[in-house]
């Protein structure tokens, strides 16, 4: 009897032990670093949030970590770089089988940070638009702090002289009722009572811009080159600002000065790698508009590199595309290669957008032939056979 005893007292142990055996689990990952090659030793902390644990691991030569022996949990993972964390993520759930993976891009952060910190800049000097909500509550706590000191010391700036600020009001108020007049002459009374306000001179010049498209002739020339010193004053004061040089190239690009909004705009795309097909874009369709079909080209198929999901770029470069079909003795349509994969890449990413139906079109028009023969327009309708 008591041996009985110790046989169903030792399968109880064997279950338990198969029970806590089963609830190990394991995470891995990989951690790219800045420089988009993959981080070796970096420190991977590993802190179990449901109740007290905490592990750490280092990646091997291939940016690779492994962790096993976790207990079934929920668990906060960091990776520390130079004896700081550089990311992390929050309440990953392991599960049994498979290790969970949990990987770590930090080229693709320190991207996202520089140009949160640029549009930030762009912000808190007035050269950009403010600063939404959304990526107000994005920001660590060391950006809120210098972009609220930004903002402070800007509207102390301003503060400083009633007057700079009154006439800085009035022309941004003239711009929004688009009474250019008197936005030029407000701005430019602002700029002269503080000739270092980076806001007041992309204002004054985008004044000046949108005042030169209600004229011609030598007055337009003379108004847009007023507008052009106002970018390059505005550029000079804050170099750094994407948004301003972008505003500045399509400035160019109305004053047909072709070459300069090319290199203003490849600068933007510089500063700002997250907006650069966007930038690339705004290029083409200013040469575009100019007639220049083969650099627009270009400039679409670059912003698709920069950019794969900028939809509207793969219909226009479809459309560049289409200029190189060639047409048989027949009607024929041949179409290039690449033509038909770039409207259907573009109806992939925006099946309701802008171009959907003219992409859709074009699609259709590539299955069909078009009628060579020629018609005399003149010619009398032929007689119906009785």
């Amino acid at each position: 009897m008591k041996f009985r005893n110790l046989i169903v007292a030792t399968a109880g142990a064997f279950l338990l032990a198969l029970t806590s055996f089963a609830q190990i689990t394991a995470i891995e990952g990989m951690v790219i670093g800045e420089n988009g090659a993959p981080l070796v030793k970096a420190l991977v902390k590993i802190t179990r949030i449901d109740i007290k644990g905490n592990y750490k691991c280092n990646t091997d030569k291939k940016g690779h970590y492994f962790y096993n022996g976790l207990p079934l949990g929920t668990y906060n993972i960091a990776v520390e770089v130079d004896g700081k964390d550089a990311d992390g993520v929050n309440g990953v759930r392991t599960k049994l089988g498979d290790p969970t993976a949990v990987n770590f891009d930090l080229q693709k952060i320190a991207k996202m940070r520089a140009a949160q910190s640029a549009q930030m800049s762009a912000a808190a000097s007035g050269a950009g638009p403010a600063l939404t909500k959304e990526a107000e509550r994005g920001m660590t706590k060391e950006q809120k702090e210098a972009y609220d000191k930004a903002i402070k010391e800007r509207e102390a700036s301003m503060k400083k002289n009633k007057e700079l600020n009154d006439a800085f009001t009035a022309g941004l108020a003239a711009i929004q009722a688009k009474d250019y007049p008197t936005a030029v002459a407000s701005l430019t009374k602002a700029s002269e009572l503080d000739p270092k306000q980076v806001a007041v001179w992309a204002q004054l010049a985008d004044a000046h811009v949108n005042a030169a498209t209600t004229k011609t002739g030598a007055e337009f020339d003379a108004e847009m080159a007023k507008g052009i010193e106002s970018y390059n004053k505005a550029i000079e004061l804050n170099p750094a600002d994407a948004a301003t040089h972008n505003n500045f190239a399509l400035a160019l690009g109305k004053a047909k000065k072709f070459p300069e909004m090319q290199a203003e705009l490849q600068k933007a795309a510089e500063l700002d790698p997250p907006k650069a097909g966007q930038y690339y874009y705004n290029l083409g369709a200013m040469l575009v508009n100019a007639g220049q079909s083969e650099p627009a080209g270009q400039a679409f198929k670059k912003a698709i590199e920069l950019d794969p999901k900028h939809a509207d770029s793969y219909y226009q470069w479809g459309v560049y595309l289409v200029g190189k079909a060639s047409f048989a003795a027949d009607g024929k349509v041949t179409p290039v290669a690449g033509t038909v994969e770039a409207f259907q890449k573009y109806l992939e990413l925006a099946p309701t957008g802008q171009f959907a139906d003219s992409a859709k079109g074009m699609l259709t028009s590539m299955d069909t032939k078009v009628d060579t023969a020629y018609k005399n327009p003149n010619a009398a309708p032929a007689k119906k056979k009785k």
